[in-house]
C-alpha cells in the first residue's frame, strides 16, 4: 500500500500540469460565463479528448508480468514520462494571456484537491492489492477527464463565488458612497471604449485628479477590483469602462450602471463585434444605449451621429445629450472638419454648432481615433477643461497599446492594431495602412465572436485586404478560410497569400518579402482558446 501511495507522488506532478490546463481555458473563457467554457470544449475535441493518458495501454501488461512493487514503479515512471511530455507541450505553447493564478483559482484548486482527498480515502479504506490496477485507471481516469472536473469544480463553487462578489461588491459600494462629489463617468460600446477611456482620462486631468480603471477592468469583478484597490481619496473623477466582458447577457449593463450610477455616458460606434452574444444588432444596440438610459436627469450623454443606430434609436430619458461627428454635421453639436492624415499625424478642426472652432492635431492615426478624441474634447468642455489644455493634451497623446500604435523595427513599421478585430475597425485600420508609402502587409487571424455572421464578414475583410495589401499572412487555417475565399474571389494572387499557424512564423515571411520600406499591419491577435495548434 505505502509503495502505491509513494508511486502516486509522480502521478500528483502530471495532475498539476493536466489541471493547470483545464484552469487556464475555464479563466480564458470567464470562469464560464453564458457556457462559454463548455461551447470552447465543443469546438476543442481534439485538445479535450486526445490524451497522453492513452499511452498507459503500454503499462497494463506489466500488471501481469511484475510483483506488485516493481509494477507500482513502472507507474511512477510513466507519470514522470507524461509530465516530461505534457510539460514540453505548454512550453511550446504561444500564450497570449498569462494564466494568472487568482484568489478564484486558488478556492478551485482547493476544491479539486478535496475531490482527490475523497477518492484517496476511499480507496485507503477500501485497499486490496489485487485491485491496484483498477485503482490507477480511477486516476487515470481523474486525468482524463480534468476538464470536466474543472468544470464539475466550478460549478460547486459557485455559491462560495457569489458570497465573494456580494463582500466586495459591498466594499466597492461603500467606497463610492463616502466619495459624493465623486464625478462619475461610464463609457461603452462595441469599439473604441478603451482608447476613448484613456484620452478622455489624460484631457480630464489637465483640470481635475482623474482616474480610469486600469486595461479592461470592466467586468464586475473588475470594476470591483479598480474601486477597492486602484480608486483613492484624492481622485475627482472616476472613468469606467462597462464593457462586452461584463456584458454577457441583456440586461448586465444596466446591473453594472445601478453599481457604478455614471452622471456623464459615451457610448462609442456600436456595431458587429459580439454578435454571437447579443444575436443581433438591435439587441447590442439595446443593451448599450442602457448607459445613457441609466444616466440622472442632469446627466449628459456623447452619442455618435455618424452610428444610425444610435440615431433611429428612441432613448428612453431626457437628460442633455451631445451628439459628436465627422459627416453627420446636421445632427452633430461637435465635429470634426478639413480632416488630414500623413504617415506621422492627423491634423483636424473641431467645431461647436453656432460656435468658433479650433485646430487640433495628434499623433494617434485613424478615423476611429478622431471620434475617440471628439467625444472626450465634447464631455471635456462640459466639465470645464480649457479648450487650449484639450489642443495642448491631444498633440501629445500616445496610442493605446495595441490598437494602432506605431514602431519601428529596422526597416520595418509596424502598425499594431493587434488588442482585437472587428468588421469597422479592421476597415479603418487597413485605411491608415493605405495611406502609408512602401510595400503593405497585413498579418492577421481575422475576426471572431460575430455569430452567424462570422463567414460573410470575414469574406468580405478578404475582398478590403485585397484593395489596399501588397502580401498577405494569414494565422490559422480554419479560422481564416472565409478571408482566403474572399481574396482569391477578388482575383487576388495565391502566391502573395502565405497561410500558418503561429504568428511567430509571420516575421520570418516579411524578412524574406523584398522591399526596403515594408509597412505591417498586426490586425487582432486571437486569444489562446482559438489556437489552432
Amino acid at each position: 500500500m505505502l509503495v502505491f501511495y509513494v508511486s502516486l507522488l509522480t502521478y500528483s506532478l502530471y495532475v498539476l500540469i493536466k489541471y493547470r490546463n483545464g484552469l487556464y481555458m475555464l479563466q480564458q473563457n470567464s470562469y464560464n460565463v453564458s457556457n462559454r467554457y463548455i461551447k470552447w470544449i465543443g469546438k476543442s475535441i481534439k485538445k479535450v479528448f486526445v490524451s497522453f493518458d492513452f499511452l498507459y495501454v503500454l503499462v497494463i501488461p506489466f500488471y501481469f508480468i511484475l510483483d506488485i512493487n516493481f509494477f507500482c514503479l513502472i507507474n511512477m515512471i510513466f507519470f514522470l514520462v507524461l509530465f516530461y511530455l505534457e510539460g514540453s507541450k505548454i512550453k511550446k505553447m504561444q500564450v497570449k494571456k498569462p494564466f494568472v493564478v487568482t484568489s478564484r483559482i486558488k478556492r478551485l484548486i482547493l476544491t479539486i484537491l478535496v475531490i482527490y482527498l475523497f477518492l484517496s480515502l476511499v480507496i485507503c479504506f477500501n485497499y486490496n492489492q489485487n485491485d491496484i490496477l483498477f485503482y490507477y485507471l480511477i486516476y487515470l481516469c481523474l486525468s482524463y477527464m480534468s476538464y470536466f472536473v474543472v468544470f464539475i469544480a466550478n460549478i460547486i463553487n459557485k455559491p462560495i463565488e457569489k458570497c465573494v462578489y456580494y463582500y466586495y461588491k459591498n466594499m466597492a459600494l461603500k467606497k463610492l458612497n463616502d466619495k459624493s462629489n465623486l464625478i462619475k463617468i461610464g463609457i461603452t460600446g462595441s469599439y473604441g471604449k478603451t482608447s476613448s477611456k484613456n484620452i478622455l482620462n489624460e484631457i480630464l486631468n489637465a483640470k481635475y485628479n482623474s482616474f480610469a480603471t486600469p486595461k479592461s477592468f470592466n467586468t464586475p469583478y473588475g470594476l470591483m477590483n479598480a474601486i477597492n484597490n486602484y480608486l483613492d481619496k484624492f481622485e475627482e473623477v472616476f472613468i469606467a469602462e462597462i464593457a462586452e466582458m461584463g456584458a454577457c447577457k441583456l440586461g448586465d449593463i444596466k446591473e453594472l450602471c445601478d453599481f457604478i450610477k455614471p452622471s456623464y455616458g459615451i457610448v462609442t460606434k456600436i456595431g458587429e463585434a459580439h454578435l454571437e452574444t447579443f444575436k443581433t444588432l438591435e439587441n447590442t444596440t439595446m443593451e448599450k444605449m442602457k448607459l445613457i438610459e441609466s444616466l440622472p436627469k442632469d446627466g449628459i450623454g456623447i452619442l455618435n451621429a455618424d452610428d444610425e443606430r444610435q440615431v433611429s434609436y428612441h432613448i428612453k430619458n431626457n437628460c442633455k445629450i451631445i451628439w459628436l461627428g465627422i459627416d453627420n454635421k446636421d445632427k452633430a453639436d461637435v465635429f470634426a472638419k478639413n480632416i488630414k492624415i500623413d504617415n506621422l499625424k492627423m491634423c483636424f478642426d473641431v467645431e461647436f454648432k453656432n460656435v468658433e472652432s479650433y485646430h487640433f492635431e495628434t499623433s494617434i492615426l485613424g478615423r476611429a481615433n478622431i471620434y475617440n478624441i471628439l467625444s472626450a474634447i465634447a464631455l471635456g468642455k462640459a466639465l470645464g477643461v480649457a479648450i487650449c489644455d484639450m489642443q495642448r493634451v491631444v498633440k501629445y497623446l500616445k496610442p493605446t497599446e495595441h490598437r494602432l500604435s506605431i514602431r519601428k523595427l529596422g526597416d520595418i513599421t509596424i502598425i499594431d492594431d493587434a488588442f482585437n478585430s472587428n468588421p469597422d475597425g479592421s476597415k479603418m485600420a487597413l485605411e491608415v495602412l493605405d495611406l502609408m508609402n512602401g510595400v503593405k502587409i497585413i498579418v492577421t487571424p481575422g475576426m471572431i465572436e460575430l455569430g452567424s455572421k462570422q463567414y460573410e464578414l470575414n469574406y468580405l475583410f478578404g475582398k478590403y485586404i485585397s484593395e489596399v495589401c501588397d502580401y498577405v499572412i494569414l494565422v490559422g487555417k480554419a479560422q481564416t478560410k472565409p478571408i482566403y475565399v474572399g481574396l482569391i474571389d477578388n482575383n487576388y494572387l495565391k502566391n502573395k497569400i502565405y497561410v500558418i499557424n503561429d504568428v511567430k512564423e509571420s516575421f520570418e515571411i516579411i524578412n524574406k518579402i523584398d522591399g526596403k520600406n515594408k509597412f505591417v499591419l498586426l490586425e487582432n491577435d486571437l486569444p489562446d482558446i482559438f489556437n489552432e495548434k
